[in-house]
């Protein structure tokens, strides 16, 4: 090591470098924002000075900073103040926990839970607004499902809301009606859920980057609580180990509100956002993501990417397969936009430079994302833009082949598989159907095609900690005797929450690895990582994180 002094060392500790040049260390300099020397113990400690803080890990391990590669940061920190209830099933178990939330908001216009199963009340049993009348029949009550495209609200809500009796709620969007002409409490997507959302305390600002839109009118104080909610995601990502973000909606007013929270004091962590195009693409949204991008591209702040949603989810047949659901003959399920449209929204994307991520669940969902950026390529001609896929939950075998030879990132979260995470195998493995179940979540299969995959949490639709992230990836079981092990080894799953996940941004030069000149961002984990290999309670944790070569978070 040479001979300056550093800002901070770490030493005692087992340095995962991610970096094939030097895979591992004992002990890490950091000057400044850089990282300044790698070595062993007794290489690293000669560098102290004066002003040098040094901490010992304790025998943890150094990584780089977790890349959180898709997350939804505006829900995120309005989860922190909804009722959780991924764990609660049952008529019994939903009053209470309803019960006991509303209690402790008693002057909140819309009581919000997130995180709610389709079982909640048994298989086979779709939720109705009559069972939300049973658990609290007096106050506006919405739940959203755990996978973010549904919601199911009361009486009392959907009257407050204009949905009784139903109305037109824009494309893609449904409000589901019962016989009698009057609404089940059902709420399908995007624009029937954003009625409900705007009864709450925030009037639904943080769900406008899912649809692309800006907010009207925002006084002061509520300008303040959006910002202070951001920031409580923002920390709580950092408690993680996370120094780097790819939120997944977006819009301009998100990115304004991070700019002045920095202007106020150093953000925990760097954030992307990307420009949410609309489903009817009104206007010009491209030209406005070039806009987004010349306004917003400090090292912290950035945009340079779009957003675009091709379907939706198994639960509740908006996903696009390209066989019919099991339940549904002659049904499969339509795509958001329109094929030429897409294409053409790809290849201006793709002629400004922009990256591009699409949300494609089901195999046919896929096929059409990947027809549009081939589109995009033959019009623009081949450049490294890498083009994302969003999920992949399931993907026809031709289908990988396509991503490898068209450069299309996969981007995956091992905490959505059904039986993962908590979360029941019904009904989506059956509306998934068995023909589709060998490439549905396979991760093998895709990296071992030669497809650059990265993982994430898709947070607050799944818990947030990268390392129960890898967890699930390393636990996931088949659903049935014969079907392919789709699991990756340790190295590969902390390949794709550091490495891989800055090189699908272009960040590849200065993070997601350990090396003399790189970004300081880095993780301290307690616990062996090998004990990720078991089911159950994490017997591992963050307990330093460093972005920017600032501690943002530090167990006390």
């Amino acid at each position: 090591m040479p001979p300056e002094g550093a800002s901070l060392i770490l030493h005692n500790v087992d340095v995962r470098t991610m970096d094939p040049a030097r895979p591992r260390a004992g002990a890490l300099a950091l000057r400044g924002n850089r990282i300044f020397a790698l070595g062993t113990e007794a290489e690293g400690l000669p560098l102290s000075g004066p002003d040098t803080r040094v901490i010992d890990g304790r025998g943890g391990t150094l990584l780089p900073g977790f890349y959180e590669s898709h997350v939804h940061l505006f829900e995120g920190g309005a989860s922190l103040g909804r009722l959780n209830v991924a764990e609660v099933f049952g008529a019994k178990a939903l009053r209470d926990a309803v019960q006991a939330f509303a209690a402790a908001k008693p002057d909140a216009d819309l009581l919000i839970a997130y995180g709610a199963n389709y079982t909640l009340f048994g298989e086979g049993t779709r939720i109705t607004r009559q069972q939300l009348d049973a658990a609290i029949p007096d106050r506006p009550f919405y739940m959203i499902a755990c996978d973010f495209h549904t919601g199911w609200a009361n009486t009392i809500a959907l009257e407050r809301a204009g949905l009784i009796h139903g109305r037109d709620v824009g494309p893609a969007a449904e409000v589901v009606m019962a016989a009698d002409g009057t609404a089940t409490g059902e709420l399908r997507e995007g624009g029937a859920m954003e009625c409900l959302s705007a009864l709450g305390p925030s009037g639904g600002r943080e769900a406008l980057g899912m649809a692309g839109a800006e907010p009207g009118p925002v006084t002061p104080d509520q300008r303040a609580a959006d910002k202070a909610c951001l920031r409580a995601g923002m920390t709580c990502c950092a408690r993680h180990g996370i120094t780097k973000l790819i939120n997944m909606d977006g819009n301009r007013y998100q990115l304004e509100l991070l700019r002045e929270l920095e202007a106020e004091a150093p953000l925990p962590c760097r954030i992307e956002v990307p420009c949410r195009i609309p489903i009817d693409a009104a206007g010009d949204p491209v030209a406005k993501a070039v806009a987004m991008t010349r306004d917003f591209a400090s090292e912290t702040i950035s945009c340079g990417r779009v957003k675009m949603f091709m379907d939706g989810v198994f639960d509740n047949w908006t996903a696009l397969k390209l066989e019919d659901y099991p339940d549904r003959p002659g049904f499969r399920g339509a795509p958001i936009v329109p094929p030429e449209l897409f294409a053409r929204l790809c290849a201006q994307a793709d002629a400004a430079g922009l990256q591009i991520s699409v949300h494609a669940v089901g195999d046919g969902a896929v096929r059409h994302v990947l027809d549009g950026y081939e589109a995009a390529r033959h019009i623009n001609g081949p450049r490294e833009i890498r083009y994302r896929v969003e999920h992949i939950d399931n993907i026809h075998p031709d289908g990988i082949p396509r991503l490898r030879d068209l450069g299309v990132i996969a981007s995956m979260q091992p905490v959505h598989p059904p039986g993962s995470a908590g979360l029941p195998l019904e009904p989506t493995v059956t509306l998934m159907g068995r023909e589709s179940w060998p490439l549905a979540f396979n991760w093998r299969a895709i990296k071992d095609a030669g497809v650059p995959l990265r993982f994430a949490t898709d947070w607050p639709i799944s818990p947030l900690d990268p390392l129960h992230a890898i967890q699930c990836a390393l636990t996931r079981q088949p659903w049935a005797e014969g079907l392919p092990d789709p699991r990756l080894t340790l190295d590969e799953c902390l390949e794709a929450y550091t490495a891989q996940g800055a090189h699908a941004a272009f960040d590849e030069d200065r993070l997601g690895r350990l090396a003399p000149g790189m970004l300081a961002d880095l993780v301290l984990v307690a616990g062996d990582l090998d004990s990720l290999h078991r089911p159950g309670d994490l017997a591992v944790g963050a307990v330093l994180t460093i972005c920017d070569g600032r501690i943002t978070f530090e167990a006390t």
